[in-house]
């Protein structure tokens, strides 16, 4: 399935995103990967971080 499909569909909808949403974004995945890198949490702490900064980066992407 494409994204134009999705649109089609009404899935997902266009979105003009600014700067600051970026920004915003890209600080939450910092974040996050500074948190998924201390080893004092349980590597399924680390590895749910980790995934939600990826997640992060995926948004920013559509």
């Amino acid at each position: 399935m494409s994204l134009q499909d999705w649109l089609d569909r009404g899935d997902i909808k266009p979105h003009k995103t600014t700067p600051q949403e970026v920004a915003d974004l890209l600080a939450v995945v910092g974040r996050d990967l500074q948190d998924a890198s201390v080893t004092a949490i349980s590597p399924d702490r680390r590895f749910a971080t980790a995934y939600n900064a990826v997640l992060q980066l995926a948004t920013i992407v559509l």
